[in-house]
């Protein structure tokens, strides 16, 4: 994919107030490690995650794409009457149907002609959401496109200690292990063609194109949906609860074969070659993934902004929130070419070209 005249206008995002530490996950976590024989600090040191955010109990994931929205369209020349299209990304969404984006079209005023719908694609919602509002605009559909999401953490976090508690053996640990890395947060990213212009002062963040790979056979290896809870006397299921369960190992492995193969096809699609990539934002996972990825890549780690420390693993929300902040504290400067690396369970991968 290649791009003539679509740019990012805008990011707006917003942080949960909760702040949770990985500390205080592990106490919670204390009977089965003492059971296990796991010591204290073994989550930190193989994440790298010393805390992450969450919302507050029952926070419908619209109102916090709501607020982030609000702020991106605030930081343009670009109102909700002018949204040509408008896509919530996230993989935590309120309902089955309506799209949860419907919610979010309301709240900003957003209707009339334009076409508002959820996309789902684990890691890479948003990543696939810019894509599609891009396709528009090159084709001439739209001119500015807004796509939103709000992941929340704390639900499926809860449940899986409530597992590992209940199980108490190392297989209930290691597959509920990455679930322990999940952040919370909301982006909102405004994608348009060159009619609006960019506010005084702001970089162009010109997207200049992309590469996707996908690898469909590892589809089992990280999941997170609903599962009946058996009653034993009617051997049925009486209720449903969430759970999530990742081969952490293979996801690495796998992920990493197919980001080698995507970082090629995205070279090659933009006749780049990596000294000549001057920043990029990986996606945010934790540092084993971050350092595995970053040197299949033969990408120096200076050239990447890490957010995963502090704000944990906030799925499709982790790319572009990094990228507003790394342009906040002047990571990111004009002019500089930038590679978004993303990568979603499936197993799929999306890598995008933006100069900025």
């Amino acid at each position: 994919m290649k791009y003539n005249n679509v740019f990012l206008n805008a990011i707006g995002y917003e942080l949960p107030p909760v702040v949770i530490t990985t500390q205080e996950l592990e106490e919670r976590l204390q009977p089965v490690y003492n059971a296990l024989h796991i010591p204290q600090g073994q989550l930190q040191a193989m994440t790298g995650i010393v805390e992450r955010r969450w919302w507050d109990a029952d926070y419908p994931p619209s109102e916090g794409a709501v607020l982030a929205a609000r702020k991106a369209l605030g930081s343009s020349s670009v109102n909700a009457k002018d949204i040509d299209v408008l896509i919530y990304a996230g993989v935590c969404r309120e309902q089955f149907e309506p799209a949860t984006a419907c919610r979010v079209a309301d709240a900003l005023g957003i209707g009339g002609g334009t076409t508002v719908y959820d996309i789902s694609n684990a890691c890479l919602g948003v990543l696939n959401g810019i894509v599609d509002v891009a396709n528009r605009i090159e084709l001439g559909q739209a001119r500015a496109g807004l796509v939103v999401s709000c992941e929340t953490a704390r639900d499926i976090t809860d449940r899986m200690i409530e597992h590992m508690l209940e199980d108490g053996s190392m297989e209930a640990f290691k597959l509920s292990l990455t679930t322990l890395t999940g952040g919370s947060g909301a982006v909102a990213v405004l994608v348009t063609d060159d009619s609006f212009g960019a506010p005084d002062g702001a970089p162009r963040r010109r997207l200049l194109g992309g590469a996707t790979q996908s690898a469909p056979q590892f589809h089992g290896l990280c999941q997170w949906g609903m599962r009946g809870i058996q009653d034993l006397q009617a051997r049925l299921p009486k209720a449903f609860t969430q759970f999530m369960s990742t081969d952490s190992t293979s996801v690495l492995k796998y992920g990493v074969d197919l980001g080698i193969r995507t970082w090629k096809a995205f070279q090659g699609r933009l006749d780049w070659v990596t000294d000549t990539v001057d920043k990029v934002i990986c996606h945010q996972v934790g540092s084993g993934h971050r350092n595995a990825v970053l040197k299949a890549l033969d990408i120096p780690v200076e050239k990447d902004y890490s957010t995963y420390e502090y704000l944990g693993n906030m799925g499709t929300v982790s790319v572009p929130l990094t990228a507003a902040l790394a342009e906040e504290r002047k990571f990111l400067q004009p002019g500089d070419r930038v590679g978004f690396l993303g990568i979603g369970s499936g197993l799929n991968c999306l890598m995008l070209g933006f100069e900025w």
